[in-house]
Order: C-alpha cells, then structure tokens, then sequence
C-alpha cells in the first residue's frame, strides 16, 4: 500500500501550473504597471496638449495687425482660456500655466515679430508637468520628468460679399506697407490695365473669386447688390486678367447710370444693380435717356459749364464761381487740373478740393453758403472729407439732394431718377458706393495678367467719388476714390458691406 501511494505522488502532475504562475506573476504585474503608467503619460500629454492648442487659437483671434494686438493675443492665452489636468500629480497643483508666448512673421519661424502690425503667428508652450509612476518600478519612487507642450497658430481670413476689386499700391515704393491712415480723405486716381501685361502702381483690376470669365460676369460682380462667386481669402488671392473698361458701365450703375445691354448682369429693368439713395455726380440729364451720351440726344450729358479748375488754388467763400453749373464730388484739385493731375504723390493726391465751389454750384440744395462753422455743426469738421458730405446729403436727402435746372432741357439730380428707390446704408444694406479693395504690391509680386498666391497688403474702404466716363480732364479709363478706412474699421453703421470671416488655425 505504501509503496502505490509513493509511486501515485511520484506521478501526479496536478498543480504543476502554479509554480510557472508564481515565476510569471511578477513580469505580468510590471507590464500592466508599465501599461497603467503609460496611459497615464500619454493621458497627461494630451491634457497639456489640448490646453496649449486652445491657448494658441485663443491667442491668435486677436492678431488682426492693430494696436494692442500682442498683448490682447497673451491676454487671451492665459486668461479666456482655462485649463487644467487632472493626471499630473506633482507639487503644482492642477492648474496649466502659459509661461511662453513667443510671436512670430512667419510659419517657418524664421524672423520673431517686433510689432502688432507684423505679428501672424503665435506660439504657445505650456509649463512643465509631471506624472510620478505609481506601479513601476518602484511605487512613487520615480517620475516621468517635466513634460510640456507646443502649439502654433495663425489667423486665416476671408472677405466676402464684395466686388473682387484689387488696385495697385499707388506708392510702393515709398510706403510698401500701405500706411492706411496717411490716406484716409485723399483721392486716389486709379487706372485700368486693358493690355493684361504686367501692372504697375495706380493700376486696379479684378481678383478671381470663382464666379467665372467674361465681361458678362465681371458686370455682374461689379454692380449686382447679390455678388455672385466665393469668398476671398485675406492674402494669397489670384487677379484676373480682362477688359477692364468695357466692364465700368456696371460700375456706374451705383451712380444711377445705365448704359445699354446690361440686362443679363442686372436683371429686367436693370432691378438687380440699383443706386445709391445719394447719387450726386458731375453729370446732368436730358430727357428721358438713362445712358451716357456725350453727342446731342437724350441722356446723361456734360453741364455746360462744368467745374474745370486752372489753378491748385481752392476757392475760399469769397472767390468762388459765378455760372458754375451743379458739381458732383469734384476730385482732388491737384487732379482736377489736367487728365494726369499735378499731385506730388502722382495718383494720390492731397485730399484738398473744392468744397465751397461744390456748396455755391449747388445753390438749390445749399441757399446759404456753409460757413466754416455751419460746417462743423453739419459735418462736425470744417474741412469735411467727400464721403462725409455724401454720408450727411443722404441723411438730409428732402433738403440737399433736390433737383436744380441747369437749363430749360437738363437738370442735375442728388436722388436717384432712373432706377428708384436707391439704397440707403445701415444694417444688412451696403453702401453702393463704397467699395472694399485689396491693396497689393504689385511690382513685388509680379502681377501680370493671371497671377496666383499674390499677398493682399491691406484690404481698404474705398468712396466712389464720380461715376467713369470720358470728359474733359478724365478718361473713360479713370476709377476715381476717396479712402475712407482700412476695411470693416470705420463703424458707420454698415454692418451688411463686408463679411470677413477671420478663423484661427494651428500650424503645428
């Protein structure tokens, strides 16, 4: 019996698997630890990952090139955007901190910014944290180190629901970066390129905006209040090449000026390209005609004596012209006197005009002559720009945009008289005659016909000051413009004439 007893424990294998369970348990045991601490590792990099991503994007809504943008950008960062981790566990409690913003001109981050207006990039590192591990390989006995994280971001934009209308940087050379507000109330003579050769400053044209080719569609973007076509991105947008003067007539729509055959880019009755409410404009009408004609029928027609001044001298309130037939906006004396004008800054000019030959030309709507104070009470400055007494006539239309007789067959007209009602701005209505243009570079960039990735310089608000059109001292070619602001800056109550969509992106 003892025998077979001895020789059944001798052969019994049950229980064999616990020794090779006991010798594995403590590899096992290290590997989940190792996979624990990891998750964790991982787990925390992602809690300070996320907060330096949504410290950059914060920080980046704020560089829009104004005053002030760095510090509202590192405000933003730190402040607007709370976070916290929940798997460190050192000493600095849960809070992430932002002790490093560095902003940059550039993606490649080659060159730091040194100002507001340079600053377009933004990089954010969130302070160090650690994970102390608690199963490997000694319990709390060794940590992860300081892990941190980097983000970078930019502001991408988009402006949209505005002609695609790009002008060459009149002064490039001297002032690259478009110094906007050295040009606000100036008038600016820009000139169409119809070769579709290289550009140079004082050229304008056309920004492809995916709304297609042909005349036919650059009238519709040009004097349709619904623009067809995308938005344009901020910078890096594409010129289109074409015939820039046969287009203007669209143009000239915002001025309550018809010509023939434009019915397929606005519409029956040309319903789709209505005027301003204040179409006030250095043209008088004949009979029933809608159209500019420069012969002897029915239509938009040269006054008689029209405003055509010798001298850069402007009229003070006790020189000015008798007989002087009703003015439109007139332009910069310095460009009033010849067709290529005598302005030191070549198509800019100095934003001194006529104000009290336009005020005495205008007798039925101004009986007594503006003072230098009467203009300060209605303008609320003595040397009011155009835009202002545009803006002013049109809140004034029942006194100041009447019709005046020049002579028994043609009469001067403020309010619209082909196509009415015109549009008066405020809300979600545009100002038709103000345009937002992109200001480029045109020389440095290379502009010749089709040109893609060209920088945007700045995109700028514009006064339609005169309808384009062919007579004495101006060409047919001519887009004449008063600056008013840089785009979206002014705050005169059209909210509806640009839709910029600003979005900020991470770089990496």
């Amino acid at each position: 019996m003892a025998r077979a007893m001895k020789r059944d424990f001798t052969r019994n294998r049950e229980g064999a698997v616990a020794p090779t369970v006991a010798l594995t348990l403590t590899a096992l045991i290290a590997m989940g630890g190792i996979a624990f601490d990891y998750s964790r590792l991982a787990g925390m990099h992602s809690e300070l990952q996320n907060a330096a991503d949504q410290a950059a994007l914060a920080a980046a809504t704020q560089l829009d090139g104004r005053d002030g943008a760095r510090d509202r950008a590192t405000t933003a960062a730190s402040g607007l955007v709370a976070n916290s981790t929940l798997l460190s566990d050192d000493d600095k409690g849960k809070s992430i901190t932002i002790p490093t913003i560095v902003f940059w001109q550039d993606k490649g981050k080659t060159t730091t910014a040194d100002s507001d207006e340079n600053a377009h990039f933004v990089e954010v590192t969130v302070d160090g944290r650690e994970v102390f591990y608690a199963l490997t390989p000694i319990v709390g006995a060794i940590s992860s180190g300081d892990i941190n994280a980097t983000a970078m971001a930019g502001l991408g934009a988009a402006t949209c629901k505005v002609p695609p209308v790009m002008m060459c940087n009149p002064l490039e050379a001297t002032d690259p970066d478009f110094t906007v507000a050295d040009y606000i109330g100036k008038g600016i003579r820009l000139v169409a390129n119809d070769g579709g050769g290289g550009y140079g400053p004082g050229n304008f044209g056309f920004l492809d905006n995916g709304a297609g080719n042909g005349a036919s569609t650059v009238r519709q973007l040009l004097g349709n209040v619904e623009i067809p076509g995308d938005c344009l991105p901020g910078t890096g947008v594409t010129t289109e090449p074409g015939q820039m003067i046969s287009v203007l007539d669209a143009l000239n729509t915002r001025f309550d000026v018809y010509a023939n055959g434009l019915n397929s880019a606005c519409g029956a009755n040309d319903a789709s390209c209505p005027p301003s409410a204040n179409a006030r404009k250095d043209v008088v009408k004949q009979g029933n005609g809608c159209a500019f004609n420069s012969g002897g029928g029915n239509g938009w027609k040269i006054p008689p004596s029209p405003y055509l001044p010798t001298s850069a001298t402007p009229y003070d309130i006790s020189t000015y012209p008798a007989g002087l037939s009703p003015m439109g906006y007139p332009r910069d004396i310095c460009h009033a006197l010849s067709s290529t004008g005598s302005c030191s800054g070549g198509r800019v000019g100095n934003g001194v005009w006529d104000r009290y030959a336009y005020f005495r030309s205008n007798s039925v709507n101004y009986p007594t002559l503006p003072s230098s104070s009467d203009m300060v009470s209605m303008f609320g400055t003595s040397t009011p720009t155009r835009y202002q007494v545009y803006r002013y006539e049109m809140d004034h239309a029942s006194t100041r945009l009447q019709p005046q007789s020049v002579s028994a067959n043609q009469t001067s007209y403020g309010a619209p008289i082909c196509v009415t009602p015109g549009l008066v701005p405020g809300g979600n209505i545009v100002d038709r005659r103000r345009l937002s243009v992109a200001v480029i570079n045109c020389t440095a960039e290379g502009v010749s016909g089709k040109t893609t990735n060209v920088a945007v310089k700045r995109w700028i608000d514009v006064f339609l000051v005169e309808p384009s059109l062919p007579r004495a001292q101006t060409a047919a070619s001519d887009v004449y413009v008063e600056v008013i602001d840089e785009a979206g800056n002014s705050g005169d109550g059209t909210a509806g004439q640009v839709v910029r969509r600003e979005v900020p992106y991470l770089v990496e």
